[in-house]
C-alpha cells in the first residue's frame, strides 16, 4: 500500500508563468502538476496539449465571464491538462484565487463521509446492515441501516426543510447533535416507508457523521484529518467550524450579495469540507483500484448503483452520483450547491479524465460539463442534466 501511495503522492510540477489580469484570472501556460497512479503514464507533449485545447475551448465558451467566480481544473491519467483560477477570494479586498483557495466543495464532502464510513467498514469497526438504534437508543425511526443512509433510501425527512416547519429559533446555530436530538424531539413524518425508494436528503450524512465519531471515538474534522486528509496530502483541505471563520472563503449570491452566516452552517458530514480543484484530484486518484488506498471490493460497492425506481441513466450509489449509460460506460460524480458555492467532482474512470469546477458565486453554468465527457469517449449523452 505504500509504494502505491508513493506512486499516488508523486506530485509533478513543471514551470508556469503565472500573471494575474484586473479580472482575478491567472493566465498561465499549461500546467503540468500531476498525482499519478502507478499504472497511468505521463501525456506526450502531443496528447496534453490536444487534450488542453478542447478543455479551453469549454472554458472559453461556459465559464470565461464575470458571473463565473471560481476554479477549473481538467485532468487526464491524473495529469493536470487544463486549468484557471478566475475571480477573487474576496469580492471585496479583490484577492485573486491561487490553487491553494480553497472552496466550500458542498455536497461532495458527501463522498468523504460515504467513503469514511466504507473505511470503518473495511476494518470491521461497523456493519452497513447495522440498525441505527445501535448508535442512538431508542431511535424513533425502526429498520433504518447504515446502507440507507449511504444511498439516500432511509426515507428520513430532510433537516434543511423540516426545521422551518417546526420553527426552529435561527438565532440559534443547529449542529450534528442538535439535528439528531429534533428526530427524537419533533419526529417529524418519515418521506416515505424506509427502504422503499431513493430520495436525497441531507440529514442521512449528518447522521453518519455522528456514528463517524462513535465508532473512530474522534471528532469527525480529526477523523477526515488523519484518515484522508494527511495521509493525502490534501494540505489546503479541512473541515469547517467557527474557529475557521476568518480563512474561509465567502460565498456571494448572482448578484455579488455576500451569504452571511447562518444557523444551518455547523452541520457536517452532508457538506461543509473545504478544499482545492488540485486535492480534490488527489482524493480522485485515490479512489482508483490501483493505488489500494481502499480495497476493490470496498470501491466496487461504493460504484454500484442501487435505486432504479424510475428510468434514465441517474443513480446513486454510496456517497456517490452516477450516469450508468446503455453502452456500458459509467459516470461517477458528485456535485453540490450551498449558499453561493457550486461545485462540480466528475469522474470518467474507464477513461482516466476528472473534471472538477469549484465557484463561490452561484452559477448554474458550473453543472454544464458533460459536453466535455465527449473529449475523452463516446458517453451516448442523454439530455438529462447532473443533478446538484
Amino acid at each position: 500500500m505504500k509504494t502505491a501511495l508513493t506512486f499516488l503522492l508523486s506530485i509533478y510540477l513543471l514551470k508556469a508563468c503565472i500573471n494575474t489580469n484586473s479580472n482575478g484570472e491567472s493566465n498561465r501556460e499549461i500546467d503540468t502538476a500531476a498525482v499519478q497512479t502507478s499504472n497511468n503514464p505521463v501525456l506526450s507533449k502531443a496528447k496534453l496539449a490536444a487534450y488542453s485545447r478542447v478543455a479551453e475551448t469549454f472554458y472559453q465558451k461556459n465559464l470565461n465571464r464575470p458571473s463565473f467566480n471560481g476554479s477549473f481544473l481538467v485532468a487526464k491519467n491524473g495529469q493536470i491538462i487544463f486549468e484557471k483560477y478566475h475571480g477573487f477570494f474576496d469580492l471585496k479586498k479583490k484577492d485573486s484565487l491561487t490553487p491553494n483557495s480553497a472552496f466550500h466543495i458542498a455536497s461532495i464532502s458527501k463522498t468523504f463521509t460515504g467513503m469514511a464510513v466504507l473505511r470503518l467498514w473495511e476494518e470491521g469497526k461497523l456493519q452497513l446492515s447495522d440498525d441505527l438504534s445501535k448508535y442512538f437508543p431508542y431511535f424513533p425511526y425502526p429498520g433504518v441501516t447504515i446502507k440507507m443512509l449511504l444511498n439516500h433510501r432511509s426515507g428520513l425527512p430532510n433537516y434543511v426543510h423540516y426545521l422551518d416547519k417546526y420553527k426552529w429559533d435561527k438565532r440559534q446555530y443547529i449542529t450534528n447533535e442538535g439535528v439528531l436530538q429534533t428526530l427524537y424531539t419533533y419526529r417529524p413524518p418519515l418521506q416515505f416507508n424506509v427502504g422503499k425508494r431513493f430520495s436525497y436528503c441531507n440529514t442521512n450524512y449528518a447522521l453518519l457523521a455522528l456514528i463517524i465519531e462513535k465508532v473512530s471515538g474522534v471528532p469527525y474534522g480529526k477523523y477526515m484529518d488523519s484518515t484522508f486528509f494527511k495521509p493525502l496530502q490534501m494540505n489546503d483541505t479541512y473541515v469547517f467550524s467557527l474557529a475557521d471563520t476568518a480563512r474561509a472563503m465567502p460565498s456571494y449570491e448572482y448578484n455579488g450579495r455576500k451569504f452571511p452566516t447562518e444557523f444551518l452552517d455547523l452541520v457536517y458530514g452532508d457538506k461543509n469540507i473545504y478544499s482545492t480543484g488540485r486535492d480534490l484530484l488527489k482524493w480522485d486518484q485515490a479512489l482508483y483500484p490501483t493505488t489500494g488506498f481502499f480495497k476493490t471490493a470496498t470501491l466496487d460497492s461504493a460504484y454500484l448503483p442501487y435505486s432504479f425506481e424510475r428510468p434514465g441513466i441517474k443513480n446513486y450509489g454510496l456517497g456517490w452520483r452516477m450516469f450508468c449509460y446503455p453502452n456500458g460506460k459509467k459516470i461517477i460524480y458528485h456535485n453540490g450547491w450551498w449558499h453561493g458555492n457550486n461545485t462540480v467532482m466528475t469522474r470518467l474512470m474507464q477513461d482516466s479524465a476528472t473534471i472538477i469546477v469549484l465557484g463561490s458565486k452561484r452559477n448554474n453554468n458550473v453543472y454544464r460539463v458533460k459536453p466535455l465527457f465527449e473529449a475523452f469517449s463516446h458517453y451516448n449523452n442523454s439530455n438529462e442534466e447532473m443533478d446538484q
